[in-house]
Protein backbone atom coordinates (compact mmCIF):
# COMPACT_ATOMS: atom_id res chain seq x y z
CA UNK A 1 0.00 0.00 0.00
CA UNK A 2 1.44 3.36 -1.02
CA UNK A 3 1.82 5.91 1.77
CA UNK A 4 0.68 8.63 -0.61
CA UNK A 5 -1.92 9.19 -3.32
CA UNK A 6 -0.12 11.66 -5.57
CA UNK A 7 3.42 12.77 -6.37
CA UNK A 8 2.56 16.12 -4.79
CA UNK A 9 1.41 14.52 -1.55
CA UNK A 10 4.54 12.36 -1.41
CA UNK A 11 6.78 15.38 -1.88
CA UNK A 12 4.91 17.27 0.82
CA UNK A 13 5.43 14.33 3.19
CA UNK A 14 9.13 14.06 2.33
CA UNK A 15 8.66 10.70 0.59
CA UNK A 16 11.11 10.13 -2.29
CA UNK A 17 9.21 8.30 -5.02
CA UNK A 18 10.89 6.30 -7.78
CA UNK A 19 9.47 8.77 -10.28
CA UNK A 20 10.96 11.75 -8.44
CA UNK A 21 14.38 10.06 -8.29
CA UNK A 22 14.34 9.37 -12.03
CA UNK A 23 13.28 12.90 -12.90
CA UNK A 24 15.96 14.39 -10.65
CA UNK A 25 18.60 12.29 -12.39
CA UNK A 26 17.40 13.33 -15.86
CA UNK A 27 17.41 17.00 -14.90
CA UNK A 28 20.86 16.93 -13.22
CA UNK A 29 19.24 17.93 -9.94
CA UNK A 30 19.50 16.64 -6.42
CA UNK A 31 16.35 15.05 -5.02
CA UNK A 32 16.45 17.69 -2.28
CA UNK A 33 16.23 20.42 -4.93
CA UNK A 34 13.39 18.83 -6.89
CA UNK A 35 11.17 17.74 -4.02
CA UNK A 36 10.09 21.25 -2.85
CA UNK A 37 9.29 22.20 -6.45
CA UNK A 38 6.91 19.23 -6.73
CA UNK A 39 5.49 19.93 -3.27
CA UNK A 40 4.71 23.54 -4.21
CA UNK A 41 3.23 22.68 -7.62
CA UNK A 42 5.95 24.40 -9.65
CA UNK A 43 6.91 21.00 -11.12
CA UNK A 44 4.40 18.33 -12.12
CA UNK A 45 5.41 14.68 -12.47
CA UNK A 46 2.48 13.33 -14.48
CA UNK A 47 2.41 9.68 -13.45
CA UNK A 48 -0.89 7.80 -13.15
CA UNK A 49 -0.40 4.85 -10.83
CA UNK A 50 -1.95 2.57 -13.51
CA UNK A 51 0.49 3.60 -16.28
CA UNK A 52 2.97 0.82 -15.55
CA UNK A 53 5.34 1.33 -18.51
CA UNK A 54 5.79 5.07 -17.95
CA UNK A 55 9.23 6.65 -18.23
CA UNK A 56 8.50 9.62 -15.93
CA UNK A 57 9.25 13.22 -16.82
CA UNK A 58 9.05 16.44 -14.87
CA UNK A 59 7.27 19.49 -16.26
CA UNK A 60 8.34 22.86 -14.92
CA UNK A 61 9.84 26.13 -16.13
CA UNK A 62 13.20 25.45 -14.45
CA UNK A 63 13.51 21.99 -16.06
CA UNK A 64 14.18 21.01 -19.65
CA UNK A 65 11.28 22.14 -21.84
CA UNK A 66 9.04 19.20 -22.67
CA UNK A 67 7.18 18.47 -25.92
CA UNK A 68 3.68 17.07 -26.40
CA UNK A 69 2.48 15.40 -29.61
CA UNK A 70 -1.23 15.37 -30.46
CA UNK A 71 -2.42 12.23 -32.26
CA UNK A 72 -5.59 10.16 -32.62
CA UNK A 73 -8.06 8.91 -35.20
CA UNK A 74 -10.94 10.83 -36.73
CA UNK A 75 -13.91 9.92 -38.90
CA UNK A 76 -11.86 10.75 -42.01
CA UNK A 77 -8.70 8.90 -40.86
CA UNK A 78 -9.73 5.77 -39.00
CA UNK A 79 -6.68 3.47 -38.98
CA UNK A 80 -5.57 2.84 -35.39
CA UNK A 81 -2.51 0.88 -36.56
CA UNK A 82 -1.25 3.88 -38.54
CA UNK A 83 -1.86 6.10 -35.52
CA UNK A 84 0.06 3.70 -33.27
CA UNK A 85 2.97 3.79 -35.73
CA UNK A 86 2.93 7.59 -35.42
CA UNK A 87 2.93 7.27 -31.62
CA UNK A 88 6.01 5.07 -31.52
CA UNK A 89 7.78 7.16 -34.16
CA UNK A 90 7.03 10.26 -32.10
CA UNK A 91 8.49 8.67 -28.96
CA UNK A 92 11.60 7.60 -30.91
CA UNK A 93 12.02 11.20 -32.10
CA UNK A 94 11.91 12.53 -28.54
CA UNK A 95 8.28 13.30 -27.71
CA UNK A 96 7.78 13.51 -23.95
CA UNK A 97 4.00 13.16 -24.09
CA UNK A 98 1.34 11.80 -26.42
CA UNK A 99 -2.10 13.35 -26.29
CA UNK A 100 -4.84 11.09 -27.64
CA UNK A 101 -7.39 13.31 -29.36
CA UNK A 102 -9.31 10.44 -30.99
CA UNK A 103 -12.84 11.35 -31.99
CA UNK A 104 -14.01 8.17 -33.72
CA UNK A 105 -14.31 4.42 -33.21
CA UNK A 106 -13.21 2.31 -30.25
CA UNK A 107 -11.35 4.94 -28.32
CA UNK A 108 -11.16 2.81 -25.18
CA UNK A 109 -9.09 0.07 -26.81
CA UNK A 110 -6.67 2.57 -28.34
CA UNK A 111 -6.30 4.50 -25.06
CA UNK A 112 -5.56 1.30 -23.13
CA UNK A 113 -3.05 0.26 -25.75
CA UNK A 114 -1.28 3.57 -25.26
CA UNK A 115 -1.07 3.25 -21.48
CA UNK A 116 0.08 -0.36 -21.70
CA UNK A 117 2.75 0.11 -24.40
CA UNK A 118 3.81 3.78 -24.60
CA UNK A 119 6.48 5.04 -22.15
CA UNK A 120 5.65 8.71 -22.76
CA UNK A 121 3.13 10.63 -20.65
CA UNK A 122 -0.39 10.07 -21.98
CA UNK A 123 -2.97 12.83 -22.04
CA UNK A 124 -6.61 12.94 -23.14
CA UNK A 125 -9.54 15.33 -23.42
CA UNK A 126 -12.48 13.51 -21.81
CA UNK A 127 -15.14 15.83 -23.23
CA UNK A 128 -14.25 14.63 -26.76
CA UNK A 129 -14.58 11.04 -25.72
CA UNK A 130 -17.92 11.51 -24.00
CA UNK A 131 -19.89 11.80 -27.24
CA UNK A 132 -18.01 8.84 -28.77
CA UNK A 133 -18.22 6.66 -25.65
CA UNK A 134 -21.97 7.08 -25.17
CA UNK A 135 -22.77 7.40 -28.90
CA UNK A 136 -25.26 10.14 -28.10
CA UNK A 137 -25.67 13.73 -29.18
CA UNK A 138 -23.99 16.32 -26.99
CA UNK A 139 -27.20 17.87 -25.63
CA UNK A 140 -28.41 14.50 -24.27
CA UNK A 141 -25.35 13.99 -22.07
CA UNK A 142 -25.54 14.80 -18.37
CA UNK A 143 -22.98 16.19 -15.99
CA UNK A 144 -22.64 12.69 -14.51
CA UNK A 145 -21.87 11.28 -17.96
CA UNK A 146 -18.93 13.68 -18.33
CA UNK A 147 -17.59 12.94 -14.85
CA UNK A 148 -17.85 9.19 -15.43
CA UNK A 149 -15.69 9.49 -18.55
CA UNK A 150 -13.05 11.36 -16.53
CA UNK A 151 -13.09 8.45 -14.06
CA UNK A 152 -12.81 5.91 -16.89
CA UNK A 153 -9.77 7.67 -18.35
CA UNK A 154 -8.16 7.80 -14.90
CA UNK A 155 -8.73 4.09 -14.39
CA UNK A 156 -7.23 3.38 -17.82
CA UNK A 157 -3.92 4.94 -16.76
CA UNK A 158 -4.03 8.38 -18.40
CA UNK A 159 -1.41 10.66 -16.83
CA UNK A 160 -3.07 14.02 -17.50
CA UNK A 161 -6.49 15.16 -18.65
CA UNK A 162 -7.35 18.44 -20.29
CA UNK A 163 -10.50 19.78 -18.67
CA UNK A 164 -12.05 23.06 -19.73
CA UNK A 165 -13.09 24.07 -16.22
CA UNK A 166 -12.53 27.80 -16.59
CA UNK A 167 -15.47 28.81 -18.76
CA UNK A 168 -18.81 29.40 -17.09
CA UNK A 169 -22.21 30.67 -18.07
CA UNK A 170 -20.76 34.16 -17.74
CA UNK A 171 -18.44 33.31 -20.65
CA UNK A 172 -21.44 32.92 -22.95
CA UNK A 173 -22.31 36.59 -22.46
CA UNK A 174 -18.66 37.62 -22.88
CA UNK A 175 -18.32 35.80 -26.19
CA UNK A 176 -21.56 37.33 -27.44
CA UNK A 177 -20.75 40.86 -26.26
CA UNK A 178 -17.05 41.20 -27.05
CA UNK A 179 -17.34 40.09 -30.69
CA UNK A 180 -14.12 38.14 -31.09
CA UNK A 181 -12.94 37.52 -34.64
CA UNK A 182 -12.58 33.77 -34.06
CA UNK A 183 -14.87 33.18 -31.07
CA UNK A 184 -13.76 29.90 -29.40
CA UNK A 185 -11.30 27.74 -31.37
CA UNK A 186 -10.63 25.19 -28.63
CA UNK A 187 -12.44 22.03 -29.71
CA UNK A 188 -13.10 20.97 -26.12
CA UNK A 189 -14.00 24.50 -25.12
CA UNK A 190 -16.49 24.79 -27.97
CA UNK A 191 -18.16 21.52 -26.92
CA UNK A 192 -18.55 22.71 -23.33
CA UNK A 193 -19.83 26.08 -24.56
CA UNK A 194 -22.31 24.36 -26.89
CA UNK A 195 -23.50 22.03 -24.10
CA UNK A 196 -24.10 24.97 -21.74
CA UNK A 197 -25.93 26.87 -24.47
CA UNK A 198 -28.20 23.94 -25.35
CA UNK A 199 -28.94 22.76 -21.80
CA UNK A 200 -28.94 26.05 -19.90
CA UNK A 201 -26.78 24.41 -17.22
CA UNK A 202 -23.45 25.41 -15.72
CA UNK A 203 -20.18 23.92 -17.02
CA UNK A 204 -20.08 20.46 -15.37
CA UNK A 205 -16.27 20.51 -15.15
CA UNK A 206 -16.53 23.71 -13.11
CA UNK A 207 -19.64 22.85 -11.10
CA UNK A 208 -18.38 19.39 -10.08
CA UNK A 209 -14.70 20.30 -9.85
CA UNK A 210 -14.33 18.91 -6.33
CA UNK A 211 -15.61 15.50 -7.45
CA UNK A 212 -13.15 15.57 -10.35
CA UNK A 213 -10.33 16.41 -7.93
CA UNK A 214 -11.21 13.35 -5.85
CA UNK A 215 -10.93 11.15 -8.95
CA UNK A 216 -7.61 12.68 -9.95
CA UNK A 217 -6.25 12.31 -6.44
CA UNK A 218 -7.23 8.62 -6.34
CA UNK A 219 -5.26 7.75 -9.50
CA UNK A 220 -2.69 10.57 -9.44
CA UNK A 221 -3.94 12.18 -12.62
CA UNK A 222 -2.61 15.66 -13.33
CA UNK A 223 -5.24 18.18 -14.38
CA UNK A 224 -4.29 20.23 -17.40
CA UNK A 225 -6.58 23.22 -17.07
CA UNK A 226 -7.70 23.85 -20.66
CA UNK A 227 -7.88 27.37 -22.02
CA UNK A 228 -11.19 27.30 -23.85
CA UNK A 229 -10.81 31.01 -24.66
CA UNK A 230 -7.30 30.84 -26.04
CA UNK A 231 -6.92 33.24 -28.97
CA UNK A 232 -7.43 31.60 -32.35
CA UNK A 233 -6.07 34.57 -34.26
CA UNK A 234 -3.72 37.46 -33.55
CA UNK A 235 -6.58 39.93 -33.19
CA UNK A 236 -8.05 38.05 -30.20
CA UNK A 237 -4.76 37.76 -28.27
CA UNK A 238 -4.75 39.01 -24.66
CA UNK A 239 -8.43 40.00 -24.76
CA UNK A 240 -10.81 40.05 -21.81
CA UNK A 241 -12.13 36.53 -22.48
CA UNK A 242 -8.65 35.01 -22.41
CA UNK A 243 -7.47 36.90 -19.34
CA UNK A 244 -10.61 36.42 -17.25
CA UNK A 245 -10.50 32.68 -17.91
CA UNK A 246 -6.84 32.68 -16.83
CA UNK A 247 -7.80 34.32 -13.53
CA UNK A 248 -10.35 31.57 -12.96
CA UNK A 249 -7.75 28.92 -13.81
CA UNK A 250 -5.54 30.42 -11.10
CA UNK A 251 -8.33 29.93 -8.57
CA UNK A 252 -8.86 26.34 -9.74
CA UNK A 253 -5.12 25.66 -9.49
CA UNK A 254 -5.17 26.64 -5.83
CA UNK A 255 -8.18 24.40 -5.15
CA UNK A 256 -6.44 21.43 -6.78
CA UNK A 257 -3.26 21.93 -4.78
CA UNK A 258 -5.31 21.96 -1.58
CA UNK A 259 -6.19 18.33 -2.40
CA UNK A 260 -2.62 17.40 -3.46
CA UNK A 261 -3.66 17.20 -7.11
CA UNK A 262 -1.02 18.30 -9.63
CA UNK A 263 -1.90 20.97 -12.19
CA UNK A 264 -0.68 22.29 -15.50
CA UNK A 265 -2.24 25.40 -17.03
CA UNK A 266 -2.81 25.65 -20.78
CA UNK A 267 -2.14 28.82 -22.74
CA UNK A 268 -2.29 30.49 -26.16
CA UNK A 269 -2.82 30.01 -29.04
CA UNK A 270 -2.22 32.68 -31.69
CA UNK A 271 -0.34 35.71 -30.41
CA UNK A 272 1.91 38.50 -31.75
CA UNK A 273 5.52 38.03 -30.72
CA UNK A 274 5.60 41.19 -28.63
CA UNK A 275 2.85 39.90 -26.32
CA UNK A 276 4.26 36.44 -25.58
CA UNK A 277 6.72 37.25 -22.79
CA UNK A 278 4.16 39.36 -20.91
CA UNK A 279 1.59 36.56 -21.15
CA UNK A 280 4.06 34.04 -19.71
CA UNK A 281 4.82 36.32 -16.75
CA UNK A 282 1.12 37.00 -16.19
CA UNK A 283 0.36 33.28 -16.04
CA UNK A 284 3.21 32.65 -13.63
CA UNK A 285 1.83 35.33 -11.32
CA UNK A 286 -1.88 34.44 -11.53
CA UNK A 287 -1.31 30.66 -11.38
CA UNK A 288 1.45 30.82 -8.76
CA UNK A 289 4.15 29.19 -10.86
CA UNK A 290 2.15 26.17 -12.05
CA UNK A 291 3.69 24.69 -15.22
CA UNK A 292 2.44 26.47 -18.35
CA UNK A 293 1.53 24.30 -21.36
CA UNK A 294 1.26 26.29 -24.60
CA UNK A 295 0.00 25.51 -28.09
CA UNK A 296 2.54 27.44 -30.12
CA UNK A 297 1.99 30.32 -29.75
CA UNK A 298 1.60 30.88 -33.49
CA UNK A 299 3.00 34.28 -34.34
CA UNK A 300 1.17 34.85 -37.62
CA UNK A 301 -2.14 33.66 -39.07
CA UNK A 302 -1.18 33.50 -42.75
CA UNK A 303 1.24 30.56 -43.07
CA UNK A 304 -0.90 27.42 -43.53
CA UNK A 305 1.40 24.58 -44.48
CA UNK A 306 4.22 26.17 -42.44
CA UNK A 307 2.58 26.50 -39.04
CA UNK A 308 5.22 24.24 -37.50
CA UNK A 309 7.58 27.18 -38.15
CA UNK A 310 5.24 29.91 -36.89
CA UNK A 311 4.68 27.78 -33.80
CA UNK A 312 8.38 27.12 -33.20
CA UNK A 313 9.12 30.85 -33.27
CA UNK A 314 6.45 31.53 -30.64
CA UNK A 315 7.31 28.40 -28.66
CA UNK A 316 10.96 29.40 -28.32
CA UNK A 317 9.98 32.84 -27.01
CA UNK A 318 7.37 31.34 -24.67
CA UNK A 319 9.68 28.69 -23.21
CA UNK A 320 12.52 31.17 -22.75
CA UNK A 321 10.09 33.28 -20.70
CA UNK A 322 8.65 30.55 -18.50
CA UNK A 323 6.52 28.09 -20.49
CA UNK A 324 7.35 24.53 -19.44
CA UNK A 325 5.57 22.38 -22.03
CA UNK A 326 5.19 22.96 -25.77
CA UNK A 327 2.38 21.32 -27.71
CA UNK A 328 3.77 20.63 -31.15
CA UNK A 329 2.18 22.03 -34.28
CA UNK A 330 2.61 20.33 -37.66
CA UNK A 331 2.54 21.62 -41.25
CA UNK A 332 -0.98 20.15 -41.40
CA UNK A 333 -2.34 22.45 -38.66
CA UNK A 334 -5.60 24.10 -39.80
CA UNK A 335 -5.59 21.82 -42.87
CA UNK A 336 -5.72 18.07 -42.16
CA UNK A 337 -4.87 15.19 -39.82
CA UNK A 338 -1.06 15.00 -39.84
CA UNK A 339 0.67 12.08 -41.56
CA UNK A 340 3.96 10.54 -40.39
CA UNK A 341 6.09 13.14 -42.20
CA UNK A 342 3.98 15.98 -40.77
CA UNK A 343 4.48 14.52 -37.29
CA UNK A 344 8.23 14.42 -37.81
CA UNK A 345 8.35 18.02 -39.04
CA UNK A 346 6.23 19.17 -36.10
CA UNK A 347 8.36 17.34 -33.54
CA UNK A 348 11.64 18.61 -34.97
CA UNK A 349 10.39 22.21 -35.02
CA UNK A 350 9.24 21.92 -31.40
CA UNK A 351 12.48 20.22 -30.30
CA UNK A 352 14.52 23.03 -31.83
CA UNK A 353 12.35 25.65 -30.10
CA UNK A 354 12.55 23.84 -26.75
CA UNK A 355 16.30 23.36 -26.98
CA UNK A 356 16.92 26.99 -27.94
CA UNK A 357 14.84 28.09 -24.95
CA UNK A 358 16.68 25.75 -22.57
CA UNK A 359 19.97 27.32 -23.62
CA UNK A 360 18.54 30.80 -23.10
CA UNK A 361 17.33 30.00 -19.60
CA UNK A 362 20.57 28.20 -18.66
CA UNK A 363 19.11 24.76 -17.98
CA UNK A 364 22.02 22.61 -16.68
CA UNK A 365 23.97 20.93 -19.52
CA UNK A 366 21.57 22.27 -22.16
CA UNK A 367 24.46 23.49 -24.35
CA UNK A 368 26.70 20.42 -23.97
CA UNK A 369 25.82 18.96 -27.39
CA UNK A 370 26.15 22.36 -29.08
CA UNK A 371 29.71 22.59 -27.76
CA UNK A 372 30.48 19.09 -29.05
CA UNK A 373 29.05 20.06 -32.43
CA UNK A 374 31.33 23.11 -32.55
CA UNK A 375 34.35 20.90 -31.85
CA UNK A 376 33.28 18.44 -34.55
CA UNK A 377 32.78 21.22 -37.11
CA UNK A 378 36.13 22.82 -36.32
CA UNK A 379 37.78 19.44 -36.91
CA UNK A 380 35.68 18.85 -40.07
CA UNK A 381 34.74 15.52 -38.46
CA UNK A 382 31.51 14.60 -40.23
CA UNK A 383 30.86 11.39 -38.29
CA UNK A 384 31.10 13.30 -35.03
CA UNK A 385 28.69 15.90 -36.42
CA UNK A 386 26.10 13.20 -37.12
CA UNK A 387 26.41 12.05 -33.51
CA UNK A 388 25.61 15.56 -32.31
CA UNK A 389 22.75 16.29 -34.72
CA UNK A 390 19.11 16.23 -33.58
CA UNK A 391 18.18 14.47 -36.82
CA UNK A 392 21.35 12.83 -38.16
CA UNK A 393 19.55 10.89 -40.90
CA UNK A 394 18.26 14.05 -42.56
CA UNK A 395 21.57 15.88 -42.21
CA UNK A 396 23.53 12.96 -43.65
CA UNK A 397 21.06 12.49 -46.50
CA UNK A 398 21.43 16.12 -47.57
CA UNK A 399 25.22 15.88 -47.62
CA UNK A 400 25.20 12.53 -49.45
CA UNK A 401 22.80 13.89 -52.05
CA UNK A 402 25.22 16.71 -52.92
CA UNK A 403 28.61 15.14 -52.25
CA UNK A 404 31.61 17.47 -52.45
CA UNK A 405 34.74 16.88 -54.49
CA UNK A 406 36.85 17.24 -51.33
CA UNK A 407 35.73 14.97 -48.46
CA UNK A 408 36.76 17.52 -45.81
CA UNK A 409 34.48 20.24 -47.22
CA UNK A 410 30.88 20.60 -48.32
CA UNK A 411 29.59 21.35 -51.82
CA UNK A 412 28.71 24.93 -50.93
CA UNK A 413 32.24 26.18 -50.17
CA UNK A 414 34.60 23.48 -51.42
CA UNK A 415 38.19 24.66 -50.94
CA UNK A 416 36.87 28.12 -50.05
CA UNK A 417 35.74 26.57 -46.71
CA UNK A 418 36.62 29.01 -43.92
CA UNK A 419 37.17 26.24 -41.39
CA UNK A 420 39.55 24.39 -43.71
CA UNK A 421 41.48 27.56 -44.50
CA UNK A 422 41.81 28.53 -40.82
CA UNK A 423 42.92 25.04 -39.78
CA UNK A 424 45.65 25.08 -42.41
CA UNK A 425 46.70 28.65 -41.65
CA UNK A 426 46.99 27.99 -37.92
CA UNK A 427 49.00 24.83 -38.62
CA UNK A 428 51.38 26.75 -40.89
CA UNK A 429 50.24 24.79 -43.97
CA UNK A 430 49.92 25.99 -47.54
CA UNK A 431 46.30 26.94 -48.35
CA UNK A 432 45.36 25.69 -51.81
CA UNK A 433 42.18 27.18 -53.22
CA UNK A 434 42.26 26.51 -56.96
Amino acid sequence: MREYKTQMEAARKGIVTEELKKVAEKEYMRVEELMPLVASGKVAICANKNHKCLDPQGVGSMLKTKINVNLGVSRDCKDYNVEMQKVMAAVDMGADAIMDLSSHGDTTEFRRKLTSECPAMIGTVPVYDSVIHYQRDLATLTAKDFIDVVRMHAEDGVDFVTLHCGITRKTIDQIKNHKRKMNIVSRGGSLVFAWMTMTGEENPFYEYYDEILDICREYDVTISLGDACRPGCLADASDVCQIEELVRLGELTKRAWEKDVQVMVEGPGHMPMDQIAANMKLQQSICMGAPFYVLGPLVTDIAPGYDHITSAIGGAIAAANGAAFLCYVTPAEHLALPNVEDVKQGIMASKIAAHAADIAKHVPHAMDMDNKMADARRALDWDAQWECAMDPETAKAIRDDRSPEQDDTCSMCGKFCAVRSMNKALNGEYIDIL
